[in-house]
């Protein structure tokens, strides 16, 4: 917001004394590619950072030019009693000079401008009513700069006129239906000074002290020395206050009178092209609504504690001279000013404006978190807020994580309102005197934390002990996530220790003309392996996903050597518009598990297209659930139907699961595969071939453990022709979802359900059997307190009754119909590479039917299946 100006300060008018017009000022003020115009905006009365000038009119003299040898300018003063006058002025460029010794030089990455100091520009003397006078040295780079200068050539005693202005980020502009303000990396700083380097002009605001701020001044004395400089404009205060040197932030919370609102982000808007709020002598860096927690929900049991935004409070954040003033603007474009100080001190500036002071966050805090049994520092997921709700992130993270996709990779985590940064077991924070709610988490098998400590001013650390109460890994059980994206390979190993998750699947993948993780690919490197420098206890090993926007999306893990290519084809949005089919999901995957791969079929149940080709071409390793976060969708009902329908028609397919996380929305390991690898080392190769046997199960917190007659996940239960009774022995832990129910499935059927009650259980079923079937089970809890939501469930048992297969006729059909659809889709509308590679792609997809049509007449299922296209004969539909 651009506010008033300050009443503290009193515009000098020098339209009689200048002596030159700044257009003509000579070589060292000339204009380069890249000025603004900027400088000869400054015309008449105007207002920066928060102080009032009256700069030259764009007729005749407009500024005042001090050259060597000429008499001193002196400037008439009414009857003033000031602390301080400031001059905006600038001093002329200095060409570069070459550095001695070298000749001849090419040119510099940086440019090396402004950089010297301490030359006397100019004296100026300040004169007193009483005959008295002051001279005060006016030197290069310290009251004056330049007005071009290189990327560190900041005045140490002077400021640019411009004043620093807060940006949002550029999704946040296209939230507020906006263009950004400015590029994406400035709109991720949030922030931008007022200094001009490389590119742009400059002018320097001075503020000299005066000595004797008790004697009246009566006139200014300003004479060159070494060079010429220019005067622009000069103001004059009685504030007892440096009126440059501004507090560090501070935070108000403030209720907003009636006829305010808060914009789409929850924010009064602070961008530098908002209306709604600002301050005259600082910045408004954010004005966020007010978190309202529950204390008792705080400290309970509930699996997510989520805030209430209220919608007439926010937390004012800001940097300020003392003496400033605070401006909002009313929905109905009223002004309405108060006294900063009136506003610290606790009193209402109006009877419309309630204030709370926050405590400022100043207490340098280091914060350790431990493992309880062995004292080890672990890597967990950390949030911490003071008494108003405001957010305290560790030093070097985000006040403001950034949930925008492909925009933030920097270890953090917004869960709705929470936000969180993953720390790898110590960390550093300023925190607010006074109590301060704090949440740990560590996965799934470690109890997560949540407290309330009081910090006061001789607290320099906290420890904090977290408790392993459930021992899976030790059983033989590790945790993955199939499916992460952007992130760097360290900070999705710091991600994975602090959520415990033992493997990450890092995929790099095409999107459009974009390209991801690609250099983070040797098909080699396991990191954190042992082999690699690691404890070997967390691993990410850097796949791909290969994709398609009509034929379905595969993800290749841990296969070595080349990576497969190409990423993506076919068209957008996957690949680049007029990138032809060059390739199927079915090419990838033999090319994936000729390279000691492992072939999955991600996000089920979408896309529905060639997968269900390559899966009856036995070409797919494991199917995939995914979940961006469990607070807002859990394990996919629609993914899991069409899990079973391939397991009616007899295909063994391990369930997986992973994030796909592209953002800092997404929990890494939030739906996470848990596979038992049983006598096995953990190595990431290991992993693989168990995932591969079928002994896993997915989740969103509750871990689960199957038997059908002592066969695990992946194995077959033979029975005679008769059939028999089968006992199936479960067990759930877990440490905070609740397990609210547990579900037998049998063929996609539900044949028994048991309500739990706590966060483990465990029983016996047994279940008469007289065909062939396999057997699951599945567990309903949620993280958000949905009663419908799946938790849980794991891989199939398949049992075999006489020999006889399973196969239900009518998910086969609609199995066949999907390939039918491939089929037509190659036949119509894909963009060919030429006709022999486009035949011998389209031949994989016709076996695949043949091979499911055939196997309908050779198990005598009758069926009315009239094709939906042509398979045998190429044509289009």
């Amino acid at each position: 917001m651009k506010t008033p100006s300050s009443p503290h300060f009193t515009p000098v008018d020098l339209k009689r004394y200048f002596n030159a017009e700044r257009a003509n000022a000579g070589e060292g003020f000339a204009a380069r590619p890249g000025d603004t115009g900027w400088i000869d905006s400054l015309r008449g009365l105007q207002t920066h950072r928060g102080m009032p000038f009256l700069f030259g009119s764009e007729i005749g003299p407009d500024v005042l030019e001090l050259r060597p040898g000429a008499p001193p300018a002196v400037i008439a003063l009414p009857p003033t009693m000031a602390s301080y006058v400031l001059f905006v002025q600038v001093a002329a460029d200095r060409p570069s000079a070459s550095p001695e010794g070298f000749g001849e030089i090419g040119p510099a990455t940086l440019p090396v401008e402004g950089n010297p100091l301490g030359d006397r520009v100019a004296t100026y003397g300040l004169r007193y009513a009483d005959g008295s006078e002051t001279d005060v040295p006016v030197l290069r780079r310290f009251a004056i700069q330049q007005n071009h200068i290189s990327w560190s050539a900041s005045a140490f005693a002077a400021l640019p006129l411009r004043a620093p202005i807060v940006h949002a980020s550029t999704g946040e502009d296209f939230v507020l239906g906006r263009a950004p303000g400015a590029n994406f990396f400035q709109g991720e700083a949030r922030t931008q000074s007022g200094r001009m380097d490389r590119q742009g002009e400059n002018v320097w605001l001075y503020a000299l002290p005066n000595p004797y701020p008790d004697k009246e001044l009566s006139a200014l004395s300003l004479r060159a020395e070494q060079e010429i400089s220019l005067v622009f404009a000069v103001t004059t205060t009685a504030l007892t206050q440096h009126p440059l040197r501004l507090q560090g932030r501070r935070k108000l919370k403030v209720r907003l009178p009636p006829g305010f609102h808060l914009n789409k982000l929850g924010e009064l808007d602070v961008d530098d092209r908002g209306q709604q709020i600002g301050m005259d002598l600082g910045t408004v860096i954010s004005a966020r609504a007010v978190l309202e927690y529950s204390r008792a929900d705080w400290l309970g049991a509930k699996v997510d504690v989520q805030p209430v935004r209220c919608g007439s409070e926010v937390i004012v954040e800001y940097s300020a001279h003392p003496d400033a003033r605070l401006y909002l603007r009313s929905d109905d474009g009223r002004l309405h000013m108060f006294e900063l100080r009136s506003l610290e001190g606790g009193g209402n500036a109006s009877a419309s404006l309630n204030v709370a002071t926050v405590e400022p966050a100043t207490r340098p805090v280091k914060i350790r978190i431990m493992e309880k049994d062995s004292g080890v520092r672990v890597a967990a997921r950390l949030h911490v807020h003071g008494a108003h709700g405001e957010y305290l992130p560790p030093k070097g993270h985000h006040r403001k994580v950034n949930t925008g996709r492909f925009e933030d990779f920097s270890g953090e985590f917004a869960n709705g309102l929470n936000q969180y940064v993953y720390v790898d077991g110590s960390c550093e924070a300023d925190l607010p005197l006074g109590p301060v709610f704090v949440e740990i988490c560590r996965g799934f098998e470690v109890r997560p934390l949540r407290t309330i400590v009081g910090i006061t001013a001789s607290t320099d650390t906290l420890t904090f002990e977290l408790d392993r109460v459930l021992r899976w890994r030790e059983q033989g059980w590790v945790s993955s996530d199939t499916h992460v994206h952007f992130l760097s390979p360290q900070t999705a190993l710091l991600e994975g220790k602090a959520e415990g998750v033992n493997v990450v699947n890092l995929l790099a993948a095409q999107w459009g003309e974009l390209f991801t993780n690609v250099a983070d690919f040797d098909g080699r490197t396991t990191f954190g392996a042992k082999d690699f420098g690691g404890d070997g206890e967390f691993l990410v090993r850097v796949g791909t996903e290969n994709r398609m926007q009509v034929l379905g999306h595969i993800s290749l893990l841990g296969y070595e050597g080349e990576m497969i290519n190409p990423l993506s084809c076919g068209g957008s949005n996957e690949a680049a518009i007029g990138h032809v089919l060059e390739a199927t999901m079915a090419d990838w995957a033999e090319r994936c598990r000729q390279q000691g791969g492992l072939v999955v079929m991600p996000h089920a149940p979408n896309p529905q297209a060639e997968r269900a080709a390559d899966i009856v071409l036995g070409l797919v390793d494991a199917i995939e659930m995914m979940s961006f976060n469990p607070r807002t969708a859990q394990l996919s009902a629609f993914g899991l139907a069409d899990w079973y329908r391939y397991l009616n028609i007899g295909y063994h397919l391990p369930l997986v699961a992973g994030s796909d996380k592209m953002d800092a929305a997404a929990l890494l390991g939030g739906s996470r595969t848990y596979v038992r690898l049983g006598e096995r080392d953990f190595t990431y190769r290991n992993w693989m071939d168990a995932v591969r046997s079928g002994d896993t199960f997915i989740t969103v917190g509750p871990l689960v453990e199957m038997t059908v007659e002592g066969r695990r996940p992946g194995g077959t239960v033979s029975l005679p022709r008769s059939g028999g009774t089968l006992t199936i022995d479960w067990r759930i832990e877990s440490v905070s979802v609740p397990p609210a129910r547990v579900e037998l499935i049998c063929n996609g059927t539900v044949l028994e359900e048991v309500r739990c009650g706590g966060l483990s259980c465990k029983g016996q079923l047994s279940l008469p059997i007289n065909e062939s079937c396999w057997i699951a089970l599945r567990v309903r809890g949620s993280v958000a307190g949905r009663e419908a939501d799946i938790a849980a469930h794991t891989s199939a048992v398949y049992v075999k009754v006489g020999g006889m297969p399973i196969f239900a006729t009518a998910d086969a059909v609609s199995v066949l119909a999907q390939i039918e659809g491939s089929i037509a889709y190659m036949d119509t509308l894909a963009p060919k590479s030429d006709e022999a590679r486009h035949s011998r792609l389209r031949a994989a997809l016709e076996l695949a039917h043949h091979r499911l049509h055939h196997r309908l007449h050779e198990l005598g299922a009758s069926h009315h299946h009239a094709p939906v296209h042509s398979v045998h004969v190429e044509r289009e539909h």
